[in-house]
């Protein structure tokens, strides 16, 4: 299981941090993303990161101004993101697996807003 929290209201340009906390399964060894899906779109995978922390992956549409990171020890998983946009609206998940292999969605994410 996992339970996102840190979502909220924005204005543009504005930060946010989502964290995402694990259990029921080895957090460690599994690779892990934050997918979002904004009203009436589809998911959107948004970012991906290595069971070790060492390699990360970013879409095109946030990459410098989104990071992710992962804290093993505590079984957390983050995504700080700066610079927001009225089009990073959405709903945010955290998953389990890269963008080529995401397992199932687990939880009912983190709403994220960012106003104009």
């Amino acid at each position: 299981q996992v339970a996102e929290s840190g979502g909220g209201l924005v204005q543009a340009g504005g930060s946010l941090r989502l964290s995402c906390a694990a259990s029921g399964f080895t957090f460690r060894m599994a690779p892990m993303s934050w997918v979002r899906q904004a009203p009436g779109k589809g998911l959107e995978w948004v970012s991906g990161i290595s069971n070790g922390g060492f390699t990360t992956t970013y879409a095109d549409s946030v990459k410098g101004r989104f990071t992710i990171s992962r804290d093993n020890a505590k079984k957390m998983l983050y995504l700080q993101m700066n610079s927001l946009k009225p089009e990073d609206t959405a709903v945010y998940y955290c998953a389990k697996g890269t963008a080529r292999d995401l397992d199932a969605l687990m939880s009912p994410g983190t709403q994220v807003t960012v106003s104009s």
